[in-house]
């Protein structure tokens, strides 16, 4: 080898040994819990690489055989986060995704690691993507209290996602087949499916009415989702989340309760139900 291939090959060996040690430096912040990637890095080639692959890009060997392709993280976009659309998510964010996994997809919950572990996950996979290093993460948007709950709210609610063109995609009993759901894809030109609010209570960035409410306001990025943080009102993002709540006609809500005291109401839920029986016009 000649000095200058030489010096060529210690270059480019410094520069390997630069961005390992950059990587592995790379840090998460969770509430008392400092992650560490050196540490994730053993539990990600562990637990995560058969799908996510070995460079994090979502192509693991696992990938062609899972109907949802798995998250890619060197492009470094989510879905579930607090912060506003376009932007990183929080450490916090990427914590309680791997700790609550994503429903209707392969992403199961780890909530069998420890907060440790889960910490160091989200430190490794922020070294995928050279994002992390030139961005900060957004700003978690503040969740109002929820408003108290009565009829006016509903009906309210119901308005709005008429309005809003809800049931273009999620349909008009919030099923999921409306006239724009079969044409939807993701940012990777993958087919894609509304949100099946008749298929029971869990969504895929939480449970609660606030992740409910989080969701309209920062949109699922890489997803036909957009936010809504600069077409509604607090107030009507809260009206909208009690509305969708009474699509949920298996689980019981107090919404659904409040729903169903009313004519109108119970005609829905009945009609619904029937449609949604293994002989009924509504089967998947």
């Amino acid at each position: 080898m000649t000095t200058r291939a030489q010096n060529k090959f210690i270059l480019f060996t410094l520069t390997l040994m630069v961005a390992a040690s950059g990587s592995s430096a790379q840090e998460s912040h969770i509430g008392k819990w400092t992650g560490h990637a050196a540490a994730g890095k053993e539990l990600y080639f562990r637990y995560c690489w058969g799908c996510h692959g070995p460079k994090g890009d979502g192509n693991g060997e696992n990938a062609p055989y899972l109907n949802v392709p798995p998250r890619n993280f060197v492009a470094a976009t989510f879905k579930c986060r607090s912060t506003p659309t376009g932007t990183l998510p929080t450490d916090e964010d990427l914590f309680n995704s791997i700790k609550r996994g994503l429903t209707n997809t392969n992403m199961p919950s780890w909530a069998a690691l420890t907060d440790q572990q889960r910490a160091d996950l989200v430190a490794f996979i922020k070294t995928f993507s050279p994002r992390w290093q030139n961005e900060k993460p957004g700003a978690a948007i503040q969740v109002p209290p929820e408003p108290k709950l009565d009829l006016d709210s509903l009906k309210h609610g119901k308005e709005l996602f008429t309005k809003l063109e809800c049931w273009k995609c999620h349909g008009q009993e919030g099923r999921g087949d409306g006239p724009a759901a079969a044409s939807l894809t993701d940012s990777n030109n993958q087919p894609i499916h509304p949100y099946d609010f008749g298929s029971g209570s869990r969504f895929k960035c939480g449970t609660t009415n606030g992740d409910l409410y989080r969701i309209f306001m920062t949109g699922l990025d890489s997803t036909p989702m957009p936010s809504f943080a600069d077409v509604v009102k607090p107030e009507e993002a809260w009206d909208l989340v009690h509305f969708l709540r009474t699509l949920q006609i298996t689980h019981k809500s107090p919404e659904l309760a409040l729903w169903q005291s009313t004519k109108e109401g119970a005609d829905f839920v009945k009609t619904a139900r029937t449609a949604g029986t293994p002989t009924g016009s509504g089967t998947d």
